[in-house]
């Protein structure tokens, strides 16, 4: 061919251009000379082509087969006129496969990147998806992935991370999350040297994309303080990640091997006064100052919800308060069931529980708080004493949980001696239906 050399230049240009070796693209000649030979009137059934990488060569050889499938006879079959042939041939089918080796090429790049994590440039969003220029490739964030509150702005940097890599016909699809734990990680990779190199790791992540993230961390070097290295001095690495999160708050703890150390460490910034353990349902019961309750729980139950997934136990968090009501007998629905009535021997309107019981009087209602129904025979505790159990049962009631007594005046044939307990108000249900 006369234009053998300008054709191997060309090739070579466009291998240099498009990041693909020669081999590749003069495979993928050698197929589309193939095909353009095959066409042409009298050509073998069965043929292959060479290409002298130096010479630039081109010759065409057909095979007969036997029925085994074997090679029988072959020999040169190059048409005269085969350069001008496959000059008109070869240019389509080169550019198809060309975009082929480029999509492979990206793929294999890309394949096997699940958990990495990519920095891109903000091209376009919808309520669908958000697309993220690579460079050579997009990527898909899906509305899924997203962090709610977070609004991608087209030309904004963004990082994120990959969760799975597709082949397409059009090319790789690589889709990325702002909203996976794994995010976190590799954050403070980015910025914790300890961390990149093995001294310190993650144990565990519990994230609430766009609120609240809690992390354990743990130190291979007893000079090393995971903690510390995660913050950096003033913050400044631990500011870093909460920037690229948009503000997401974040909590790191030390991660221990003792369970109950574990749990209070992951209630921070709660203070925790003690934590029972109850390996048959995996519940770990945290009692708390009365104070630190409502900071215990979070809003809307949030730290103690990571607390739990942090742990991977069910965390269940008491005051002090409530514990003492618990351990003393406390009750409290059990007395929202039940009816006022006139006491036949004191004339009282008293509040009788449906499920049988000590009584409450009305007075004892309109003082409001907690009232002792029923102590043992040294009497009811009082002051500090309440908060403990007694030596004997004790049952508190909190008079919230009682139904307000009727307002209508007591019948006189109830404050008789012989006269039925007369019934004023019913069940708490049948109160609630009246109004």
């Amino acid at each position: 061919m006369s234009s053998n050399f300008e054709m191997m230049e060309a090739l070579q240009a466009l291998a240099i251009d498009k990041g693909i070796t020669v081999d590749t693209l003069l495979d993928a000649l050698a197929n589309a000379l193939v095909s353009a030979y095959k066409r042409m009137p009298g050509a073998a059934e069965e043929a292959y082509v060479t290409i002298d990488a130096e010479s630039f060569e081109i010759r065409v050889y057909g095979q007969e087969l036997d029925e085994d499938g074997n090679v029988a006879r072959e020999w040169d079959d190059t048409p005269d006129d085969f350069g001008r042939i496959a000059a008109q041939t070869a240019k389509q089918v080169m550019t198809q496969r060309i975009r082929e080796a480029e999509r492979d090429m990206k793929y294999e790049e890309y394949a096997g990147r699940e958990g990495d994590i990519v920095t891109g440039i903000i091209q376009q969003t919808d309520s669908r998806f958000t697309l993220l220029d690579l460079g050579k490739v997009e990527a898909l964030l899906p509305q899924a992935e997203q962090v709610p509150y977070e609004r991608p702005e087209p030309g904004n940097r963004l990082k994120a991370y990959i969760v799975e890599v597709r082949r397409n016909p059009r090319g790789p699809q690589i889709v990325v999350s702002r909203t996976h734990p794994g995010l976190i990680k590799r954050l403070f990779e980015l910025e914790v040297p300890e961390i990149a190199d093995g001294v310190v790791e993650f144990k565990a992540v519990a994230r609430e994309p766009g609120h609240r993230t809690k992390i354990a961390v743990w130190s291979n070097d007893h000079n090393v303080d995971p903690v510390g290295a995660c913050v950096g001095a003033r913050g400044a690495r631990v500011r870093m990640v909460v920037n690229e999160l948009r503000g997401e708050k974040i909590d790191i703890v030390p991660y221990t091997d003792d369970i109950q150390e574990f749990v209070m460490k992951a209630l921070s910034p709660a203070k925790v006064k003690e934590v029972r353990l109850d390996d048959d349902t995996g519940t770990a019961e945290v009692i708390v100052p009365d104070y630190q309750l409502s900071l215990a729980i979070g809003k809307e139950g949030q730290n103690a919800r990571l607390a739990a997934r942090l742990t991977g136990w069910r965390v269940d968090i008491k005051s002090e308060s409530q514990l003492a009501d618990e351990e003393a007998g406390y009750e409290g629905e059990e007395w929202a069931e039940g009816e006022w009535v006139t006491d036949a021997e004191s004339g009282e309107l008293t509040w009788r529980p449906a499920e049988g019981g000590p009584a409450v009087t009305a007075e004892e209602w309109r003082q409001g708080g907690d009232v002792v129904v029923d102590a043992p025979a040294g009497g009811p505790p009082t002051g500090d004493d309440m908060a403990a159990p007694a030596a004997e049962a004790i049952t508190v009631v909190d008079t919230a949980s009682i139904p307000e007594p009727p307002e209508a005046p007591i019948p006189e044939a109830a404050a008789g001696n012989d006269a039925e307990p007369a019934s004023v108000t019913t069940s708490a249900d049948e109160r609630e239906g009246a109004s």
